[in-house]
């Protein structure tokens, strides 16, 4: 009787959003990977049919998480991440490669990405650690504890050759924002980036000269005390081995493909014919969608497969070419929906591991959301991140699936935390 109403409890708004985002997801892919000889769209042999076995799969195993104590995420947080880290390590052992990265593990007809699942273990693990009541993130062993949760599946994501799904992990700074972290790391974060760019852009000597202009600026108007100045310059040297390790890892780490799709969306080259094909296929797609697209199954780029990995990574053309203007406002606004849901719940969360597990959430929906649109229509390098509920592939949506669910669950309980 408890369950039943526990489940009578969960926020229809979230989980109407989320059915709505499921539902795109599905008529999308049918679209984007539709084969004349089977156009049954529970066909199992093809992708679409695959992903409808995602969905119930998804649909199920979140039904069974609100059956669950809602206690039993927090208690076992760690136990989780633990599981995550041994998976991502299970993948230096018997790892396959999959488009350039190697970072799946087969599990028989199956193919599981570890990675997703180190997401969701590290967005409880560190709601769990944040929501203790002794934690102070003003003390320095908090902040290494709390950077370290971030850090390490990062790390082992990286190693894979997976920037693109290591870069997901960011996005968690904001959360221990949000929780008390000072904004000198946002600040510092922003203006590395800045420089990051800029160093991209121009050359590394013309960048000395701009920070030494700068830093003669600040000498001149700040109180020259002996703190300052070598504190000053000890910024000044930090900024300026950042502008060469940019230069060495750009030229040196990053390989030939990932320095070219930089320079594209820089304006520093074209390549319409090797590695920008995508790129410039699916503004190509999604510009020629008009105000109103042109109709459901009706997108010549989508039908006649003139964008590469359009049911994954590129899933927004279809969306953007059948439904245009039109139908990307709306995805859009049902993902803003999704996600400003998210933290008007947490905000009322009476637990603090809920609400830390929310804005996880919510950040991580953020993440996928800006930069895989970013990617389709040239704003953001191609980094290959799926875009939540729409791309194609039963680890992202049943990860992404009981995200949602574990934080519906949690919110459906917060009444009984005194």
């Amino acid at each position: 009787m408890r369950s039943k109403n526990i489940i009578g409890k969960i926020d229809i708004w979230l989980l109407i959003i989320y059915l709505a985002l499921v539902t795109v997801g599905i008529l999308s892919i049918y679209a984007a990977a539709f084969n004349e000889a089977h156009p049954s769209i529970i066909d199992a042999s093809q992708n679409y049919g695959k992903q409808l076995i995602f969905m119930g799969v998804s649909l199920f195993i979140g039904f069974i998480i609100l059956l669950i104590d809602a206690k039993f995420f927090n208690a076992l947080a760690y136990v989780f991440y633990g599981l995550s880290i041994v998976f991502l390590l299970m993948v230096f052992v018997v790892g396959s490669k999959i488009s350039g990265s190697t970072s799946w593990i087969h599990l028989g007809p199956l193919s599981f990405q570890p990675s997703e699942f180190a997401k969701f273990g590290t967005a409880l693990a560190l709601a769990h650690y944040l929501g203790k009541l002794d934690t102070d993130l003003t003390k320095f062993k908090t902040k290494v504890i709390a950077y370290g949760i971030i850090i390490l599946p990062m790390l082992l994501i990286l190693a894979q050759g997976d920037a693109g799904s290591a870069s997901v992990f960011i996005i968690f700074l904001l959360v221990i924002y949000r929780e008390g972290m000072g904004g000198k790391i946002l600040i510092i974060g922003l203006v590395a980036a800045t420089i990051f760019v800029l160093s991209l852009c121009v050359s590394k000597w013309y960048m000395m000269t701009g920070l030494g202009v700068i830093y003669a600026f600040f000498l001149l108007i700040i109180d020259r005390t002996k703190k300052n100045v070598w504190l000053l310059t000890g910024i000044l040297i930090v900024a300026c081995a950042f502008v060469f390790s940019v230069d060495f890892a750009f030229h040196h780490v990053l390989k030939p493909h990932q320095q070219t799709r930089i320079n594209i969306i820089l304006g520093k080259e074209k390549d319409t014919k090797g590695v920008g094909y995508n790129l410039n296929q699916s503004m190509i797609a999604i510009g020629s969608g008009g105000f109103s697209g042109k109709g459901y199954l009706n997108g010549t780029m989508t039908k006649y497969n003139f964008v590469p990995e359009q049911h994954t990574d590129f899933i927004f053309c279809t969306v953007g070419e059948e439904s245009g203007f039109v139908g990307c406002f709306f995805l859009i606004a049902l993902y803003l929906a999704l996600m400003l849901r998210i933290i008007h719940l947490a905000e009322r969360q009476r637990s603090t591991f809920s609400r830390i597990y929310g804005y996880g959430i919510a950040c991580i929906f953020f993440f996928h959301f800006a930069i895989n649109i970013g990617m389709t229509i040239g704003l953001v390098p191609v980094i290959g991140i799926p875009l939540p509920f729409l791309s194609y592939g039963g680890s992202s949506l049943l990860m992404f699936s009981m995200m949602i669910f574990v934080f519906l669950k949690q919110d459906a309980n917060r009444m009984n935390i005194l």
